[in-house]
């Protein structure tokens, strides 16, 4: 009896063993085939991304072969538009992109700016970029014409309401909007550290300190991003409390220790958070270039690029302020602006500053290998904005 007890406690072990050892066989392949199962969704995603870039390239690369000299410079503008021959412009400037103003929207609805910029794009080889100022509160062209009611609040009126979300709500409901009147480009966040309500650009941002400011222009970025609009970090290095370039040379005198602890820290964090673009301040930088406004200074695009590691599309602020166009003519600018390092040019003088660049390349002042890189940055940008 005590032998047959003992036999079947035997019998009864060896099958536990066994089940546990089936079950441990179970595990290690389930934690196998979820590893598995893991990799092979992230080498996907890797592939899927890859084959995506090497479109866009096709692409890209594509559109540059059939491309003339004339209608390669043409794509480095985004021009004020006209107030006459709109539609002929673009056909014999082949521009790049228009920016609209107040004037291109009084008296308009959204239906008849919609069918405008509709018109603009049926007449251009090259699809253009279509952009409007629409940081907010006191820059925006859609409110001010009543294109979008109610207004585009500014973001700290957002913040103020609804804190981060409200930022990253707005920024969905504008997306919304320009893609139902044919805009790629709203023009911000604006990356400008201001506390000081007196300042000239403090009622543009978000009115924090550099790391509130960082938050913002991140979280506005990877929201832009996810909706497919293009984002353009303004206004490089950042204003501070200077004075206002638009109607006057401004000479901004901080050294540059404080400039990186606190001015770059912004445009720095939009850049990770994969901004599109920046846009260069007309301000004469003395830590960088005491000689020059930072629109036409290599220097200062060279800290774009060398010390940021900015690799998108830079551009200038608008040629027409007089923090520019009372240092230098507008007709040199433009070529300056390009051999500087900006990839896109914001003017309304295109007409002459377009024929001075072509004659710039044919005496060598500007090559056709930089015109080729500016230009691919930009045509990248619009095939991953699904403009081309």
């Amino acid at each position: 009896m005590k032998k047959r007890i003992f036999m079947s406690v035997l019998l009864l072990s060896a099958i536990v063993a066994l089940a546990a050892c089936g079950s441990s066989d179970t595990k290690k392949t389930t934690g196998s085939d979820s590893k598995e199962t893991t990799e092979t969704s992230s080498k996907k995603e890797q592939t899927n991304a890859a084959d995506k870039k090497s479109s866009v390239e096709a692409k890209v690369d594509k559109l540059m072969e059939k491309m003339t000299l004339e209608e390669k410079v043409g794509q480095l503008f985004l021009a004020r538009v006209p107030e006459q021959n709109q539609i002929a412009d673009i056909e014999n400037y082949h521009l790049g992109g228009y920016l609209l103003f107040d004037r291109d929207m009084e008296g308009k609805g959204q239906s008849e700016l919609k069918q405008t910029i509709a018109s603009y794009q049926a007449a251009s080889k090259t699809p253009m970029f279509i952009a409007s100022d629409e940081e907010g509160g006191t820059v925006s062209r859609l409110s001010r014409n009543q294109i979008v009611t109610p207004a585009f609040a500014s973001p700290q009126a957002i913040y103020q309401k609804e804190g981060w979300d409200g930022i990253t709500k707005d920024i969905e409901h504008k997306a919304q909007i320009f893609k139902e009147l044919g805009i790629q480009l709203g023009m911000f966040p604006d990356a400008d550290v201001s506390t000081d309500p007196q300042s000239f650009i403090y009622d543009r941002t978000i009115g924090m300190d550099a790391e509130g400011t960082s938050k913002y222009v991140s979280l506005s970025v990877a929201e832009m991003k996810q909706q497919k609009i293009g984002s353009t970090l303004k206004h490089f290095p950042g204003y501070g409390n200077n004075r206002d370039s638009h109607v006057e040379i401004v000479t901004d005198d901080r050294p540059i220790d404080e400039l990186r602890k606190n001015d770059f820290v912004p445009f720095e964090a939009g850049i990770k958070a994969g901004a599109d673009s920046i846009m260069v301040s007309h301000n004469i930088i003395q830590a960088i270039d005491g000689n020059r406004p930072a629109s036409i200074s290599k220097s200062v695009h060279d800290t774009i690029r060398n010390e940021l590691g900015f690799k998108g599309v830079i551009m200038t602020d608008d040629m027409d302020m007089a923090g520019l166009a009372n240092f230098i003519s507008q007709d040199e600018a433009g070529l300056q602006a390009l051999q500087a390092g900006n990839d896109l040019v914001l003017s309304s003088s295109y007409s002459t500053q377009i024929p001075y660049i072509l004659e710039a390349i044919k005496k060598g002042e500007y090559s056709e290998q930089q015109l080729d890189q500016s230009l691919e940055r930009l045509l990248t940008w619009k095939a991953e904005l699904g403009v081309i």
